[in-house]
C-alpha cells in the first residue's frame, strides 16, 4: 500500500529564493545633443553661476547674502531679515509650491528635468566621466576590463575630479552662513570651526554620493514628487511621448526606403533613445514615473530622423488628448489656457505681488516694548508711581541711527533714563527705562501709554508703540 501511495504521489515544488530589491544595472547614458540639451546645459550654468557666484559678492562692505544664523539676520542684497520677518519664508515656499503645481501641470516635470539640483550635478559628475573615459562604449569597456594602471589612473582622476567639486559645493554652501571670505582664511589657516568643518565634508560627500555614484537611484526611489507627480497631470498636459500610431511596427531598414512600402513605422528600432537616456527607460513603452523630463529621447530620435530623411517628432512634446485627436500646434496651445492652469496663475500672481508689497513696505525701524514684571509698579521719591520697562529698538536699515525716546498717555508722564540711543546699522539694541506719575494722574489699574521713537536726524523714520501702566 505505501509503494502504491508512493508512485502516485507527484514530488513538492523545490523551494525558491526570490529577492526583495531589484539588482542594479549601471547606467551609461550616451551623449546627446540638440535644442533640448542645449537647455539643460544653460540651466546648469545659470544655476552653478548663481549658487557658486552669490556668496562672493559685496554689497554695502558685507557679503551680499548671507544667512547670519550666529546673530539671527538674514541679508538678501538690501534686504535684512529678522526672525519676525520668517513669514516672508512661509510665502517663498507657498510660491514655490504654486509654481510646481503650475510648471507640471502645463508640461509636465520641467523642474526634473532642467533645474533640479539633483540633474544639474548629476549633469555636471557625467560630463566629467565623459572627458575623462571617455564616450558610452569606451566608458562599458572600461567596467569590464580588469584593474589594471590605466584603469587605475583613470578612475584616480574621475573620482579625485568628483571629490574637489563635491567639496567646493559644500564649502560654498556653508558660505552662505559663514562670511565666505573668513572661511576661506580660515580654510587656509586651518583653523576651520567644527560644525563649518563637519557642513562642508557632509554636504560633500552627499553631493560625490548622489551626483556620482547613486545618479539615477535618488530619482527612482528617493524622490517623493515621482510618486505623487501624476496627480497634477491631466489629459492636456504636455508630456514626451512616442507616437506609436506613427513609429510602429518598428524595424531596420536602409536609408531612404519608405517605411509604409515595407510595412513597417517610422521607428527603425535603433534603440538609441533607451542609451541616452540618464534613468535607462524606454520611452516607447508609454509614459512612465522614472522619466525625469528631460527630453534626451527627443533630441536623440529626431537626430535619428534626419538621417532617415524622415520628419522629426516621432517622440515629442506632446498631450493625451493631441495625441488621440491627432491635433496640431494651434490645438494643443489652445488647451494649455485650461481652469486649472488659470486658477494656478491668478494665485501665483496674487501671493508674488503680496510678497513683493510685503517687502517692500517692510518698516525699517521696530520696537518691542516689555514691561518689567520682575518689579512691581512701585511708590518712589516724590510720591510718584513708577513702572519699569525692557526697549529693545532695532535698526533695519544698513545706516546708524540716533533714535530720541519718548512717552505719552498721562497726564505729566515722564521717563527717567535713555532717552536718545544710538543703534548701528542692522543690528538691535536693548535698554531699560522708568516711566513715572503723579499718582492723580489715574485710577487704580492698568492704563494704556505710548513710546514715541523716532530717527534724530529723520523724523519719518518712527514708531508709534502702545504699552500698559498699572497704578497701584
Amino acid at each position: 500500500m505505501s509503494e502504491q501511495n508512493s508512485g502516485n504521489s507527484t514530488a513538492a515544488p523545490a523551494a525558491q529564493e526570490q529577492s526583495l530589491y531589484k539588482s542594479r544595472k549601471k547606467i551609461h547614458p550616451r551623449s546627446v545633443t540638440g535644442l533640448f540639451a542645449n537647455w539643460r546645459w544653460i540651466f546648469v550654468w545659470l544655476t552653478q553661476a548663481l549658487y557658486y557666484g552669490l556668496p562672493w559678492l559685496q554689497w554695502n562692505d558685507r557679503q551680499a547674502v548671507l544667512f547670519d544664523l550666529v546673530n539671527r539676520k538674514f541679508f538678501i542684497f538690501g534686504l535684512v531679515l529678522w526672525p519676525q520677518d520668517v513669514f516672508f519664508l512661509a510665502i517663498i515656499l507657498i510660491i514655490s509650491a504654486y509654481a510646481l503645481f503650475l510648471f507640471t501641470a502645463v508640461a509636465g516635470r520641467l523642474w526634473c528635468g532642467y533645474a533640479c539640483p539633483q540633474t544639474v550635478y548629476t549633469e555636471i559628475f557625467m560630463w566629467i566621466e565623459k572627458v575623462i573615459e571617455g564616450e558610452r562604449s569606451a566608458r562599458i569597456k572600461l567596467d569590464k576590463a580588469p584593474m589594471d594602471a590605466r584603469k587605475f589612473r583613470l578612475r584616480a582622476m574621475k573620482y579625485g575630479a568628483w571629490g574637489l567639486l563635491a567639496l567646493w559645493t559644500g564649502f560654498t554652501l556653508v558660505g552662505y552662513f559663514t562670511p565666505i571670505k573668513e572661511l576661506w582664511g580660515y580654510f587656509w589657516s586651518w583653523t576651520l570651526g567644527p560644525w563649518e568643518t563637519f557642513w562642508i565634508f557632509f554636504y560633500g560627500f552627499m553631493t560625490y554620493l548622489f551626483a556620482g555614484i547613486m545618479r539615477e537611484q535618488v530619482c527612482l526611489y528617493m524622490c517623493p514628487y515621482a510618486r505623487f507627480q501624476s496627480v497634477m497631470f491631466d489629459p492636456d498636459t504636455l508630456v514626451i511621448t512616442y507616437d506609436p500610431e506613427r513609429g510602429e511596427p518598428r524595424g531596420q531598414r536602409k536609408k531612404g526606403i519608405d517605411p509604409r512600402s515595407v510595412g513597417k513605422g517610422d521607428c527603425i528600432d535603433c534603440e538609441i533613445c533607451v542609451q541616452v537616456c540618464p534613468t535607462g527607460i524606454d520611452i516607447r513603452n508609454g509614459l512612465q514615473y522614472e522619466c525625469i523630463g528631460c527630453a534626451a529621447c527627443i533630441d536623440a530620435c529626431d537626430e535619428v530622423m534626419d538621417k532617415m530623411d524622415y520628419p522629426r517628432g516621432l517622440i515629442r512634446y506632446t498631450t493625451e488628448n493631441a495625441l488621440e485627436k491627432h491635433w496640431g500646434r494651434k490645438e494643443i496651445l489652445g488647451h494649455v489656457l485650461r481652469p486649472r492652469i488659470i486658477i494656478y496663475t491668478v494665485i501665483l500672481i496674487a501671493i508674488t505681488l503680496g510678497l513683493i508689497w510685503g517687502i517692500v513696505n517692510k518698516p525699517d525701524l521696530r520696537v518691542n516694548v516689555i514691561r518689567d514684571r520682575g518689579v512691581l509698579a512701585r511708590e518712589v521719591e516724590g510720591g510718584l508711581v513708577e513702572n519699569v520697562y525692557r526697549l529693545q529698538v532695532m535698526n533695519v536699515t544698513e545706516q546708524a541711527h540716533r533714535y530720541v525716546v519718548s512717552v505719552a498717555g498721562l497726564d505729566n508722564i515722564k521717563l527717567e533714563g535713555e532717552t536718545e540711543v544710538e543703534v548701528t546699522p542692522a543690528t538691535a539694541k536693548s535698554f531699560t527705562v522708568a516711566v513715572r506719575v503723579p499718582p492723580e494722574s489715574g485710577k487704580k489699574g492698568s492704563h494704556t501709554i505710548f513710546f514715541d521713537v523716532r530717527a534724530k536726524e529723520n523724523p519719518s523714520l518712527a514708531v508709534h508703540e502702545k504699552a500698559t501702566f498699572l497704578m497701584p
